[in-house]
């Protein structure tokens, strides 16, 4: 769900990979029951997850263009009554299915899928009767509209004539979808903070239809193109509709609480992780780590201010505020410099050289050859976050990875322009440059990619991919990338404050009702991000939970599974067979991948 405008586009192919080796004789191997004894399993197992897959496409058509699957690219999902009762009755006979196999006699892998996919069945069905995310959260339509045109049109899978003509039927079932969405949400239970971002969003679609559709409209002829100019026509004023009841009805009278509560929170947070970590375990250990690394930033700060004329205090054992002013003395050293307000994608551009450069130079993990393209961010997707990497579909192989970064909106004041720029400094740059692209979520998402289980790809684990990501960004650093350069490890401490404050942050609005001033003062002070960060941070958390918790909670489980690995090897321990090894599972929960690489139980 993601556009790609038609400007400040950079294609680079990584070439020179090797194969991606899936084992290394570094690390140990898998065992399992023997070969005799999982087979019939294995086969049941495989029919469960082909049903699965074979129907949740069918039910969630917008999603299967974007996983690869295209036969039903000329569809829309179903949000109404019908179809939501169709994918729980769907969800339930899946899970009745799974219950019926026996998990000790299947292979490792596929224990490992199973959980997966009972975790993905019993979400949604959670999602459809519980959560009602269809019911006030106006985004799920935003999101499916957007991406209806996008995830056809943003991809070469197919010559551009198929593509518009699946476009065209998908245009003109949008209108369906706005009174759909209009018929379902209960403006009660919307935040108004949902209801101004989708309204800012709405035209979108149209940027859409105008970026991709119509310059490629001569493609086709005849009925075909009277078809598809009469599909923009109702489109056009079905999206001008829309927008009079999103701002007439829908912003006026939504009431809805943003913050989700500690009962569908918790709920929410064990779906969306898998992990073995409580909310208070996630909230305790975040609140340890940002104790220890603030520490660990003033200790550069003293020794990069050292000597310098106008220094603060810095003494042995500061006070807090000594520590306070001290970093942020030293973090100006870095803001100084930084692009300018048009200079930012070419920055990532050179960003992305460099760091490709060095993960091959210093050996740290094999490096893919698939393209990726650094984009500014589409409209209809602009207001969460900052940058995002979207890697193309398990089952479309070959296709491009963007790397999509969000401009400095039109109407920010020079005084709010500095502040971002202050924050995306030059090596600030360099570290989501690392995170979503090299070696972060496009080099995981191209091992993803090969992994051969199709279940595995298509339920890929957000909490492995951001934990890896976090993960690469210390990898990095300690392996002195930007020639060790102190200043560059106090903004990837800094960069790495913010995946802490995260997990602290989105527990601190859902369940504890933070105020903004709190939200502020834990990002502003304690993780010393901008106030225009924070503040862009401070409406993501209003418009999402317990998506933040999985840079942590992702990240302390990279940490401790490459702990216990090292452990494990002593001085037979070799990195970038490890790292190898992690990213050759496939991204399933952080969890799994230590209990397949040390021969653990699958839990």
């Amino acid at each position: 769900m993601r556009l790609l405008p038609a400007v400040a586009v950079l294609t680079l192919a990584l070439g020179g990979c090797q194969s991606l080796p899936a084992t290394n004789p570094a690390v140990p191997r898998d065992t399992g029951p023997p070969v005799a004894d999982i087979a019939t399993e294995d086969a049941r197992f495989a029919d469960v997850s082909g049903h699965w897959l074979d129907g949740w496409m069918k039910l969630n058509p917008v999603a299967a263009t974007q996983l690869g699957d295209h036969r039903f690219d000329d569809r829309l999902d179903d949000l109404g009554p019908a179809g939501r009762a169709e994918l729980v009755a769907f969800s339930t006979r899946l899970l009745a299915d799974l219950d019926r196999l026996d998990a000790s006699r299947l292979s490792r892998e596929n224990q490992v899928d199973a959980l997966i996919l009972r975790n993905q069945l019993q979400s949604d069905i959670w999602n459809m009767q519980t959560f009602q995310s269809w019911a006030w959260d106006p985004q799920v339509y935003s999101g499916l509209a957007g991406g209806a045109i996008y995830n056809l049109m943003a991809r070469e899978f197919a010559p551009m004539p198929q593509r518009l003509k699946s476009a065209t039927l998908r245009m003109e079932q949008l209108p369906a979808l706005f009174a759909q969405m209009r018929a379902n949400l209960d403006p009660a239970r919307v935040p108004l903070i949902h209801a101004q971002t989708v309204a800012k969003q709405n035209a979108g679609v149209l940027q859409l239809v105008d970026e991709f559709i119509l310059p490629n409209a001569g493609k086709l002829t005849g009925a075909d193109r009277t078809r598809l100019d009469a599909a923009v026509a109702n489109l056009r004023k079905a999206v001008a509709d829309q927008q009079t009841w999103l701002d007439k009805t829908l912003v006026p009278n939504a009431k809805g609480d943003f913050r989700i509560g500690r009962e569908l929170y918790d709920q929410k947070l064990k779906f969306a992780l898998m992990s073995s970590l409580s909310r208070e375990e996630i909230g305790n250990r975040a609140k340890a780590e940002i104790t220890r690394v603030r520490g660990a930033m003033y200790g550069i700060a003293q020794q990069v201010l050292k000597g310098k004329k106008g220094a603060p205090a810095l003494p042995a054992h500061p006070t807090d505020a000594q520590r306070q002013k001290a970093i942020e003395a030293a973090l100006e050293l870095a803001y100084r410099d930084h692009p300018a307000r048009a200079g930012v994608v070419d920055a990532a551009k050179a960003a992305l050289a460099q760091a490709t450069q060095f993960v091959r130079d210093k050996n740290l993990v094999t490096v893919p050859n698939d393209p990726v393209k650094i984009i500014l961010m589409p409209e209809f997707q602009r207001g969460v976050a900052v940058a995002y990497a979207d890697s193309p579909g398990p089952l479309d192989k070959g296709l491009d990875t963007y790397f999509a970064i969000s401009p400095i909106p039109d109407d920010w004041t020079a005084a709010q322009t500095e502040s971002f720029l202050r924050e995306y400094n030059s090596r600030m740059i360099h570290l989501l440059t690392i995170h979503e692209a090299m070696p972060g979520h496009y080099l995981e998402g191209a091992y993803s990619a090969r992994y051969p289980s199709t279940l595995r790809g298509v339920l890929r684990s957000g909490l492995f991919a951001e934990g890896w990501a976090v993960y690469t960004e210390n990898m990095m650093a300690d392996a002195g990338y930007m020639d060790s350069d102190p200043l560059f490890r106090l903004v990837q401490l800094k960069f790495y404050l913010r995946t802490i404050s995260n997990a602290i942050l989105d527990q601190g609005v859902h369940v504890e009702g933070w105020s903004r001033e709190q939200a502020m003062h834990l990002m502003t002070h304690d993780a010393f991000q901008q106030e225009r960060e924070a503040a862009g941070k401070w409406v993501r958390t209003q418009l999402s939970s317990a998506q933040l918790p999985t840079y942590f909670v992702g990240v302390q489980e990279q940490f401790d599974t490459r702990r216990a690995v090292e452990a494990k090897l002593g001085p037979a321990f070799d990195l970038k067979a490890y790292h190898d090894r992690v990213l050759s599972y496939g991204a399933p929960p952080v969890r799994f991948v230590r209990e397949l690489m040390l021969d653990q139980p699958i839990e």
